[in-house]
């Protein structure tokens, strides 16, 4: 009997809250035997709690094999004493790395022949949090060290590494803005080539962010790997997103040396959030990616497959054009994976 995974289950606020506990119970369908330690973190948290992370949290999170989080509700006005839960758990829990896929599905919204990785740096740049008020000016430090650009960047290069292996290009596309940011961009693209140097059988270009962001809208099949600091990999993988369906489909990985953090990347969705519609797709994602990372690659494959089957022949949520709930889109993907596989078939479990 197979150990079961540790899992920690964090719904944060909106549609995470109705997503995240219908969607792991899918791991019964696929035999992967689980512990589920289901924990508080958001918006919702700070305001029953004061916190938005609460100690506890953390340190039940770091004790578990991966992380499943949902999403967070960040207040757009300064909230004395909030800070958003998903970039502490990124710097408490050194997750340097956000690994976000990007590729075609069975829909007329999608762009055929996509499939593309961006490595985003996932610890500092604006998203430091230094900020500060100057009489009426308002600043922003934007940190960027050579220990986190040269750590990405061979992240990136890895990547590159195991998809050419598969069939893939073997580029790996450098982003940055050194023509006007000459220190900080400059440090990240001087990083990234120094690192490339020693990569020799894996293909390097470099592009301007501004430019990046039009090549990849016109031709986004050219791309294979894109590397890129913080806020820069937000923005060109949220883009990207419109490119294979929406950010409904999409997921992403945090991953440092010791722990890994999956979720979709579509946020809280307060529109809808409490009407049962949200698509579960890119949270299924999620967990495959999580499957994947722990040596479960045949029940990551079964479950994407079963997601991109129901995304072809429906049903569908509302923001793909359809009319189905969560819960119907859901069941009809667990019917579509079938019986356990035999990983963990055993000790199934989710509790």
């Amino acid at each position: 009997m197979s150990e079961a995974l540790r899992l920690a289950v964090i719904p944060g606020d909106g549609v995470g809250r109705e997503l995240l506990p219908m969607s792991v119970e899918v791991l019964e369908d696929l035999g992967v035997a689980v512990k589920v330690e289901l924990l508080d973190a958001g918006w919702g948290t700070f305001e029953g709690h004061g916190q938005a992370l609460p100690a506890a949290t953390l340190e039940r999170a770091r004790a578990c094999d991966g992380i499943v989080f949902g999403a967070v509700q960040s207040p757009s006005d300064p909230v004395e004493g909030y800070a958003s839960p998903i970039l502490a758990m990124r710097r408490g829990l050194d997750l340097y790395a956000n690994l976000r896929p990007v590729s075609s599905v069975p829909l007329g919204t999608s762009r055929p022949n996509v499939d593309f990785l961006v490595v985003r740096e996932n610890t500092e740049g604006l998203y430091c949090g230094r900020e500060r008020i100057e009489g009426d000016t308002a600043i922003a430090e934007r940190v960027i060290t050579r220990g986190a650009s040269t750590r990405i960047a061979e992240r990136a290069f890895a990547a590159a590494r195991v998809r050419k292996a598969a069939g893939a290009r073997g580029l790996v596309t450098v982003v940055h803005k050194a023509n006007v940011l000459r220190l900080s961009d400059g440090l990240f693209r001087e990083c990234a080539l120094e690192v490339a140097a020693r990569n020799g059988d894996i293909e390097v270009e470099e592009q301007l962010v501004d430019s990046m962001l039009y090549r990849m809208i016109r031709e986004p099949e050219r791309y294979d790997v894109i590397v890129a600091p913080n806020l820069y990999g937000d923005i060109l993988s949220d883009a990207a997103a419109a490119l294979v369906g929406g950010l409904g489909l999409v997921a992403s990985a945090n991953v440092g040396p010791d722990h890994i953090l999956v979720e979709p990347v579509h946020g809280s969705a307060p529109d809808i959030a409490g009407q049962g519609i949200a698509n579960p797709i890119a949270t299924l994602r999620a967990i495959a990616m999580l499957l994947e990372h722990h040596g479960l690659a045949p029940a990551a494959k079964a479950l994407r497959k079963a997601a991109v089957s129901c995304l072809e022949d429906g049903p569908r949520t509302p923001d793909l054009g359809g009319s189905a709930t969560t819960a119907e889109v859901l069941s009809e993907i667990r019917s579509r994976i079938g019986k356990p596989t035999a990983i963990n078939q055993e000790s199934a479990n989710v509790s």
